[in-house]
């Protein structure tokens, strides 16, 4: 999607029962083309490996960015769900995340 230049990932985790992906748009596809781009590569490649049938609910949530201060306060969340999950007590100790903020 990135090579694509349909997105550009500002922040994401992986968690064991969902995914937040923090996006900016490129200017070719939707929101909607993206996520449908995104789901169906995930999916063909987990049934292909694991035979998972059925991996994503129907829908997404979203929500529009509209200053910095809200990119940062969302990517911070986003980052902070393993914790907030008590799967860990660091983040740094949560392989599956990553930020361009943070490195």
């Amino acid at each position: 999607i990135e090579d694509q230049k349909a997105a550009k990932t500002i922040a994401f985790v992986i968690m064991p029962n969902h995914v937040h992906w923090l996006i900016q748009l490129g200017n070719e596809k939707s929101l909607s083309d993206v996520i449908k781009s995104f789901k169906g590569r995930c999916s063909k490649t987990i049934r292909d490996r694991l035979g998972v049938q059925k991996l994503w609910q129907r829908n997404y949530y979203d929500h529009m960015i509209r200053n910095e201060d809200d990119l940062l306060n969302n990517a911070r969340y986003i980052i902070a769900n393993p914790l907030r999950a008590k799967i860990v007590d660091k983040v740094a100790s949560y392989p599956y995340w990553d930020c361009i903020y943070i490195k």
